[in-house]
């Protein structure tokens, strides 16, 4: 994120918005709420992405805490609700949980994030560690890992093949320290190195005053072959994404040029990626300000895929609408807790300590599209959905490829006699079978809250 900016430049550049034209399209791959600052970490058969969270209709970077998303097929995307917020660090204050990333090591999950201090002073980067990829997190030291200087903003970590961890940061310096194998501490007789920012390192800012290169923040660090990459935001405002290589992890670093341009109105005016692989293919991702509401301090995260050139350049990925295809088509005989989104319209989503991340705010025509969902060639024969309510209740219907696709299944769901009392529902389904789409629509009394929606599952 830029930091120090002139007012009259953010404000010029953060109002605009654009309304996704089709309710099939899937980027920005979150909807019930603002994201930013994606960083993504594939764990087993499982990738999941960190974000940040904009408060809405804010005027600055207000975001309270970090959020958690997971996929199997990179299109539905299940919510894993908080797994951090600067309230688990004593030290730091409120509302400033900006760009951070996670990684596993030994069996714990070390998330590197930046906070501000309490009391005066600038940011500081604390690690909070877990045992699980969605936590809960806790703070590893109780003082901040990194508490030197300022720009201490946006860490990315990475763990090389001879199991040296190296931890990069800044703005507008780029940093970096070794970390120890416990991931919690480093060599402080070395301490923060500064990489040497020049034009043939991180190419030539257009305007070019006092030697000024295209780095500006965000850094991405990873390793592909016997190449090193460092991707990160650029350019200033508004930013693009670039990116330089090197054959050592701590450089000197090439510049290897533009990733995605800047496109407003389709971007805001920062950005910041996380690229990885899964199931043999590429992926980056980045935010935009796309959703309603949407603009510079309303961000929300997307996902494109694309391929490596033959020399290992990454070629020019422009954003899109639709995003990348299915990974791995979804199998709807397992429960599936209804936070699984490729798309939603009208809806929001809680944390509850009985039910776990759970659907809400469920009006009438609000929906849910899950997609590439596999019947086999057997198909469905019942749906049943985990509900709760204490209202007046309504209906879940299912149809297929669509909001006004063919009906499979129209399932009442009744008052259970309060909003934490969980019920499950089943109705008879249509017999469908093969890969569709499949659309959760909820009908009741208009202007109404209906029920809240913790899970669903198909059955032969």
């Amino acid at each position: 994120m830029i930091r120090k900016l002139l007012i009259f430049c953010v404000l010029a550049l953060c109002t605009v918005t654009l309304m996704p034209d089709s309710v099939s399209a899937d980027n920005p791959i979150v909807q019930t709420r603002h994201t930013a600052d994606p960083a993504p970490l594939v764990f087993k058969d499982t990738v999941y992405v960190y974000t940040g969270h904009d408060v809405d209709n804010s005027t600055w970077f207000v975001m309270p805490d970090w959020r958690c998303y997971s996929s199997k097929d990179l299109v539905n995307w299940t919510d894993e609700g908080s797994p951090l917020s600067s309230k688990n660090f004593s030290w730091a204050g409120d509302n400033y949980c900006w760009a951070g990333q996670c990684i596993e090591r030994d069996g714990k999950f070390y998330y590197y994030v930046p906070m501000h201090p309490k009391g005066p002073g600038d940011f500081q980067i604390g690690v909070a560690v877990a045992d699980n990829p969605t936590g809960p997190f806790k703070d590893a030291l109780g003082r901040p890992l990194i508490a030197t200087g300022y720009g201490n903003i946006d860490p990315t970590v990475f763990i090389d093949n001879d199991g040296q961890a190296y931890l990069y940061w800044g703005n507008p310096q780029l940093r970096y320290v070794k970390l120890n194998r416990d991931m919690i501490s480093y060599d402080q007789t070395v301490g923060k190195v500064d990489v040497p920012l020049t034009p043939g390192g991180f190419g030539s800012h257009p305007g070019g005053a006092g030697g000024r290169t295209n780095y500006v923040e965000g850094p991405w660090f990873y390793r592909r072959g016997d190449l090193y990459y460092m991707a990160y935001a650029a350019g200033g405002i508004p930013e693009f994404l670039a990116y330089s290589t090197s054959t050592s992890p701590t450089g000197p670093w090439t510049y290897r040029g533009i990733i995605m341009p800047n496109h407003l109105p389709n971007l805001a005016f920062t950005n910041q990626l996380g690229i990885f692989d899964f199931k043999g293919k590429s992926y980056m991702f980045y935010h935009n300000q796309n959703l309603p509401g949407g603009g510079g301090f309303d961000r929300s995260v997307c996902l494109e895929s694309f391929a490596y050139n033959p020399d290992g350049s990454i070629p020019t990925i422009l954003p899109t609408k639709a995003g990348p295809p299915s990974a791995s088509p979804l199998n709807p005989f397992n429960e599936t807790r209804a936070a699984t989104i490729a798309w939603e319209v009208g809806i929001q989503t809680e944390t509850s300590d009985t039910a776990g991340v759970y659907v809400t705010n469920i009006e009438d025509g609000s929906f849910i599209k899950v997609e590439t969902v596999d019947f086999g060639k057997k198909g469905a024969g019942a749906f049943a959905a985990k509900v709760a309510g204490g209202g007046s209740g309504g209906s879940i219907e299912v149809h297929l490829d669509g909001v006004d696709g063919v009906l499979i299944a129209a399932l009442p769901v009744t008052d259970t006699g309060d909003w934490s009392k969980w019920k499950t529902y089943t109705t008879k389904v249509t017999r469908t079978t093969g890969i569709r789409d499949i659309y959760f629509v909820f009908k009741g009394a208009p202007g109404q809250k209906l029920f809240d929606f913790a899970s669903w599952k198909f059955s032969k």
